[in-house]
């Protein structure tokens, strides 16, 4: 097999890299090639994946290119995907979750204030894994944001409402009581944070 030319090795390079569609004119200003050559590139980078049956496929939509999975091959990288997502949440996540769950809506400070620590690198987590959103902020003047959990926090416990959450809200505070915690330093954590 012979090797490929600098051009499409970068193209290609370029190609895995590429967040969104790009157009050859585009890919043609960072290469400094000539735009019908990168363009005669990707449709030949295109052809050679399709014939070849491999893993993905190059596609161009409205003068567009970008790099796609192969759509014969989507369950199998649903189910690598699906496998990602149910990773394990550590002890300080599970912990966040249930004060956010049991006492929502909630600001960041009245969940360090149940935890007795700062908690927003495990909010954010959260927030990304889509367990808890933002929905809200309270009615104070430079209001802090008001956090609750998603559908998808139900779908992953698999119930269909907080209701059929086990009935542990009496064992955490109030949240009436820490209502008054302005941030988290007000709070005597020894420097503990998660």
């Amino acid at each position: 097999m012979e090797p490929v030319s600098v051009l499409r090795s970068r193209l290609e390079s370029l190609l895995l890299v590429a967040d969104e569609p790009t157009s050859p004119a585009d890919f043609a200003r960072v290469l400094d090639a000539p735009v019908d050559e990168v363009a005669a590139e990707l449709v030949a980078i295109a052809t050679e994946f399709s014939d070849r049956g491999m893993g993905f496929d190059l596609r161009e939509r409205d003068g567009l290119w970008r790099l796609y999975t192969r759509r014969e091959n989507s369950s199998t990288v649903e189910a690598k995907i699906l496998d990602g997502a149910q990773q394990r949440l550590s002890r300080a996540a599970l912990e966040t979750l249930a004060v956010v769950a049991y006492r929502q809506p909630v600001t960041r400070s009245q969940v360090a204030g149940v935890r007795g620590v700062n908690c927003d690198g495990v909010m954010r987590t959260l927030t990304l894994r889509g367990l808890i959103a933002e929905v809200g902020v309270t009615g104070e003047v430079g209001g802090a944001h008001l956090y609750a959990t998603t559908d998808l926090f139900l779908e992953q416990l698999g119930i269909g409402s907080l209701e059929e959450l086990p009935n542990l809200a009496p064992l955490l505070p109030d949240v009436d009581s820490i209502d008054s915690i302005d941030s988290v330093d007000s709070i005597d954590t020894a420097g503990r944070t998660d």
